[in-house]
């Protein structure tokens, strides 16, 4: 796998496990209520639009991070 992808599929999930706590903790941490699925469905968003940002970065930063730090060769 290359850089770029880790970088990616970390990002994602990082992104991904902050959106579904924040969310939780705004729902009261109430598992028995439909709203912790509507949470996590929610929590996709965030992750989502990291991926478009990352793949849009690999055009402008650095090829092996996802991010737009660094310089492109």
């Amino acid at each position: 796998m290359s850089k770029y992808v880790i970088d990616l599929l970390e990002r994602t999930a990082a992104a991904y496990a902050l959106a579904f706590l924040g969310l939780l903790l705004a729902s009261g941490f109430d598992y028995t209520d439909l709203s912790a699925v509507q949470a996590a469905g929610l929590a996709a968003v965030p992750a989502g639009l990291q991926v478009v940002y990352s793949a849009l970065a690999a055009f402008v930063g650095s090829p092996d991070t996802a991010g737009l730090t660094g310089k492109r060769n």
